[in-house]
C-alpha cells in the first residue's frame, strides 16, 4: 500500500518533471526522486533537454551511493532501450536501488519494459502512484504517442459575454499585463505557436515567448491557405525563431522565403487545408505540443475536425454586447452535439479569470 511518504515524494517528481515543459521535445518530460534505505530524500533530477540524462540518471548523480537499498519514484516507466543516452532501468539496477515506484507505463513500443525488467532483477516495482497528476503534466508527449500527432491547447482571450473584439473589431487589450504575461508561459511550453491568416492579416502577430527567463523559442506556423497574409517583412518571419508557413499546394508563394513554406493539401471539405496533413507535418518535424492561438475560423475547424486537447480561456470582467465571438462554426447544429468539457482548473489572473477545461471523451482516452 502507497504511503503518504510516497504520494509526497511522487507529487514532488511530478513537480519536477513540470520544469522540462518546452524543452524537451521530441521526448517526454520526466521527473525523478531518490529517497535512501531511511526514506530520506537524497536525490532529484527532471529531464532537461533532448539528448540529454534522463530524470532517473540526475537524480542518481545526486544520491551518489545513497541510492543503494533506497526508492526511486518516477513519474514514468523507466526507458529500457539505448537511444541518445542509455536505459534508466539499467541505471537503476547498477545503483542498487531496491524499490522503483512510476507512475505511468510507457507507451512507447522503443522504450517500454524497464518494469519488466526491474521486476525480473528483483526490484520490488510498482506502478500507478498520481497516474492522473502525472499524465497531465505529460499529457503533449502521452498523446504524440498514442495518438500519432501533436497535443493541441486551443487559448483564447474574451470578454465575460465572450467577445474577442468589439463591433469596430478592437480587441488591444480586451485581457490585463498579468494574462498576457500568462500567455507567454503557454508559448515557452509549448513546440509549436499556430495561428490562421486572419489573424496574421490583422495583428501581424509575432508569436515569440517574451518575459520568461531560459525559454526556448517555438516554432511559429501560420495557416496561410493561399498565401495571400503574410507578406514580406511581417513580424513573424523576423528570424527571432524559426517559422513555418503552410499554403495550398497550387497557391502562388514565390514572394516567401522557401524555407519557411510548407505546402499542403486543401481541406477536402470547405476552405483551409488539411488539418491532418498539418498536424502530421508537424509531428514529423518533432512538434508534439501546439498552442492554438488563431481566431474563431480556425479554433472551429480545429474543433470540428476533434483535434483540441484542451482549452484555456482568460475572461476579462468586460462586456461588450456586440463583435466577434471566440468560436466560429464548428460543425455543432444542436445542443445535442455540443462539446462538453470538464473543468480542471480556474485560477485569477491579475483582474482576470484563467479557465482550464479537457474536452470529456478525449480525457478518457489520452
Amino acid at each position: 500500500m502507497d504511503t503518504a511518504a510516497d504520494t509526497t515524494a511522487m507529487r514532488r517528481a511530478v513537480t519536477l518533471a513540470a520544469r522540462g515543459l518546452g524543452s524537451t521535445s521530441p521526448n517526454p518530460v520526466v521527473g525523478c526522486v531518490i529517497t535512501d534505505a531511511s526514506g530520506t530524500v537524497v536525490g532529484e533530477g527532471f529531464h532537461q533537454r533532448a539528448g540529454g540524462p534522463h530524470a532517473e540518471v540526475h537524480a542518481l548523480r545526486a544520491a551518489g551511493g545513497r541510492a543503494r537499498g533506497g526508492t526511486a519514484y518516477v513519474t514514468l516507466e523507466p526507458c529500457d532501450h539505448t537511444g541518445r543516452t542509455g536505459p534508466c532501468s539499467q541505471a537503476l539496477l547498477a545503483a542498487g536501488v531496491s524499490r522503483v515506484v512510476y507512475a505511468v507505463g510507457d507507451p512507447d513500443p522503443r522504450a517500454t519494459g524497464g518494469g519488466d525488467t526491474l521486476r525480473a532483477a528483483g526490484v520490488r516495482t510498482e506502478r500507478g502512484l498520481l497516474a492522473d497528476e502525472a499524465e497531465a503534466v505529460n499529457a503533449a508527449w502521452l498523446t504524440s504517442v498514442r495518438l500519432g500527432r501533436p497535443y493541441v491547447l486551443w487559448k483564447y482571450a474574451a470578454t465575460l459575454d465572450g467577445r474577442i473584439a468589439a463591433a469596430d473589431a478592437t480587441s488591444r487589450w480586451i485581457t490585463s499585463p498579468e494574462a498576457r504575461a500568462d500567455v507567454h508561459r503557454l508559448r515557452a511550453e509549448a513546440d509549436a505557436v499556430l495561428v490562421g491568416s486572419g489573424t496574421a492579416r490583422t495583428d501581424d502577430p509575432q508569436l515569440g515567448v517574451r518575459g520568461v527567463d531560459g525559454a526556448t523559442q517555438p516554432l511559429r506556423v501560420v495557416l496561410d491557405t493561399d498565401a495571400t497574409a503574410v507578406k514580406p517583412g511581417a513580424r513573424v518571419l523576423d528570424g527571432a525563431a524559426p517559422t513555418l508557413i503552410a499554403v495550398a499546394h497550387d497557391a502562388p508563394a514565390d514572394h516567401l522565403p522557401g524555407a519557411s513554406v510548407l505546402r499542403l493539401p486543401r481541406a477536402a471539405a470547405g476552405p483551409g487545408l488539411d488539418l491532418d496533413a498539418l498536424l502530421d507535418a508537424l509531428h514529423v518535424r518533432g512538434v508534439r505540443s501546439v498552442l492554438l492561438e488563431g481566431g474563431p475560423t480556425l479554433a472551429g475547424a480545429f474543433i470540428a475536425a476533434g483535434k483540441v486537447d484542451k482549452v484555456v480561456g482568460y475572461l476579462a470582467p468586460v462586456l461588450l454586447g456586440a463583435g466577434p465571438a471566440a468560436l466560429a462554426d464548428a460543425g455543432i447544429a444542436t445542443l445535442s452535439q455540443a462539446l462538453r468539457l470538464e473543468v480542471t482548473e480556474t485560477a485569477a489572473i491579475g483582474p482576470d479569470l484563467r479557465v482550464t477545461a479537457v474536452p470529456v471523451p478525449a480525457r478518457k482516452g489520452n
